[in-house]
């Protein structure tokens, strides 16, 4: 199962049914790669978004969608060791996921489908990346994008 908290801090207001589109999604991505955990999704303007990038990323602009996976290591942290059996009753935070929503609408316009179109390919993509997909190359970014469609496709999302 898949807990899924999503908090609005943006001002453009999603309907019930785009936000349990985003919650379907997520589930849908789980599902598809057997995984099980929480996750965090955050919808935030591009002001927000831009300067999240900027700390992390170090690209001083607003982007679409942001993941920050918590089962895996970042420079300078302390590995944390526990007995298999001490995981096992702790809950599986796999990440959270920020997600600007003045980006996806005008993206949504730029690529000419529908806004939920567009908040469901980035909520797969963003959980995608929490799992350790990428798309610095070219074959991960096929890996990753086939990935993306197989699992909208499944939940009639298309282009």
């Amino acid at each position: 199962m898949l807990t899924i908290e999503i908090i609005d801090e943006q001002n453009q207001s999603l309907t019930d049914q785009q936000l349990q589109l985003v919650r379907t999604c997520l589930e849908a991505a789980a599902a598809a790669e057997e995984v099980t955990g929480e996750v965090v999704v955050t919808l935030v303007d591009d002001e927000r978004i831009h300067e999240l990038n900027r700390q992390y990323r170090g690209i001083d602009r607003p982007t679409d969608v942001l993941s920050f996976a918590m089962n895996e290591t970042g420079e300078g942290e302390m590995d944390i060791l526990m007995d298999d059996e001490d995981w096992s009753d702790m809950p599986n935070m796999l990440g959270d996921i920020v997600i600007s929503v003045p980006k996806a609408v005008s993206q949504a316009e730029e690529y000419g489908h529908s806004l939920e179109r567009e908040l469901g390919f980035l909520a797969v993509h963003g959980f995608l990346h929490l799992l350790g997909y990428d798309h610095g190359t070219e074959s991960e970014e096929a890996e990753m994008f086939s990935r993306q469609e197989q699992i909208l496709q499944k939940i009639g999302l298309t282009r």
